[in-house]
């Protein structure tokens, strides 16, 4: 049987923690950022970890699962 491909748009996009666990970027960095407070950018440029009920589908598409 063939080997599992890694989906290529997701490997860019997720990196595994040592505990197991996938991190990800938050979304709404890109553009109009002059209407968004500084607070609040600063919280958007942190890592943060995937919701436990996508893990799944990410774990899938990085060939983990």
């Amino acid at each position: 049987m063939p080997k599992q491909k890694t989906n290529s748009g997701a490997k860019k996009r997720f990196k595994v923690t040592g505990s197991g666990k996938i991190k990800r970027a938050k979304a709404y960095k890109r553009h109009l950022l002059g209407s968004k407070t500084k607070k609040r950018k600063e919280a958007l440029a942190k890592s943060t970890v995937v919701h436990p009920s996508d893990e799944y589908r990410v774990k899938l598409m990085l060939g983990m699962a």
